[in-house]
């Protein structure tokens, strides 16, 4: 069977985490938890990057530094994963959720003006598949209404807008370094911040209420409780993981990119000829190849697809639920005008496996099987 994922892995894992234990340091915070932060930093030019436990928690520090009140509203598309939806749920606030554009699966920049209200004090631009949202866009108009951005790049490492990187435009952005993502450490993420102001806040929160970071800088002289927080440090182990995969972030990079493109090239034809369609990665957008799909006609369409990739020993699968029809999402928010794109668009979308050192050969059965479903029906 090819696996729709397998988590990356470079082979120098191993002698980093053997290294975070010769350190004596295999908490938060340690040697490699710097490394991957100033990486980050410097890569992106962020301001500040702060290792979390996984990319819920980087969106839940981001939530929490929002300040929201219960009732306070926050925009974001249907069309993600309950992540994007719990951290502000966290902090008690409704949810609005707006249609999404069918080329990118982004929320449409056009709808957000619609869905905000007085209560409005957040939007949260996902960029799916690591292709950007509008962002000149979504920034004017929180800049007109004098609201947050937290982006949702959980998708987006490496990826960037305008030559920008992703995650570096809102308040506050947020990386996940899940095993399914394009650099991993198992479960972890990241919290970028833009400005100066939230950063002490944040250290806060991260360090389970303390100044503890202030007093690593040696900034006072003992640390103390001074507020609500808890503990978003993932292992130092687990950094030293990721420190293997961001020292080849490049390789990793161009080897998805490759694979990526070997596939659009295989269904360009059947693209042109309407049998499916292809992701689109507008101007202006450099993404990272995080994921491959395919849209086909329907759900039905679909079903049939994945079976017959499955029988072909292919794993393919489907994406997100949309939010809106979820218990949950009926509970804590309301879609604002018309669902037109995140339902149907979502029913007809399948993901093919894409993952760092995927063979060509691999590659080339994956296109086979698919080739040999599309163009018999």
């Amino acid at each position: 069977m090819i696996s729709f994922n397998k988590p990356p892995f470079v082979g120098t894992e191993f002698q980093n985490i053997q290294q975070a234990i010769d350190n004596l340091k295999i908490c938060g915070d340690g040697a490699f938890t710097k490394q991957c932060s100033e990486w980050i930093e410097q890569r992106f030019d962020a301001r500040r990057a702060l290792l979390t436990t996984s990319g819920t928690s980087a969106l839940e520090l981001a939530a929490a530094l929002c300040h929201l009140e219960p009732g306070d509203e926050v925009i974001l598309p249907s069309f993600t994963f309950s992540s994007t939806a719990t951290a502000f749920v966290g902090q008690r606030a409704r949810l609005k959720f707006i249609d999404i554009r069918p080329d990118t699966m982004n929320m449409d920049e056009n709808l957000i003006e619609a869905a905000i209200t007085p209560k409005t004090k957040v939007i949260v631009p996902v960029h799916y598949a690591g292709v950007s949202c509008e962002m000149d866009t979504i920034m004017q108009i929180a800049r007109d209404h004098g609201l947050r951005v937290v982006e949702d790049a959980a998708q987006g490492v490496m990826s960037s807008y305008h030559g920008q990187a992703l995650g570096t435009f809102g308040d506050f952005g947020c990386f996940s370094f899940h095993e399914t993502k394009n650099y991993s450490m198992g479960e972890g993420g990241a919290l970028l911040i833009r400005d100066e102001e939230p950063i002490e806040d944040a250290e806060i929160l991260r360090e389970k209420g303390t100044n503890r970071a202030r007093f690593f800088r040696g900034q006072v002289d003992k640390y103390t409780w001074v507020d609500w927080g808890s503990s978003f440090l993932p292992s130092d182990m687990l950094a030293a993981y990721l420190w293997a995969q961001l020292e080849v972030a490049d390789k990793i990079n161009d080897d998805r990119l490759a694979s990526w493109q070997g596939y659009h090239d295989a269904f360009a034809d059947l693209a042109e000829k309407g049998r499916v369609e292809l992701p689109t990665i507008p101007e202006g957008c450099a993404h990272n190849a995080h994921m491959f799909y395919l849209k086909l006609r329907d759900l039905e369409d679909r079903t049939a697809f994945i079976a017959h990739m499955r029988e072909r020993g292919v794993q393919c699968v489907f994406h997100y639920v949309p939010l809106h029809s979820a218990p949950a999402g009926l509970k804590f928010g309301e879609f604002v005008g018309e669902d037109r794109y995140t339902t149907s668009e979502s029913d007809r979308l399948v993901r093919l496996p894409m993952y760092y050192g995927l063979t060509r050969e691999d590659r080339e059965t994956v296109i086979a099987a698919a080739l040999e479903y599309l163009e018999r029906s």
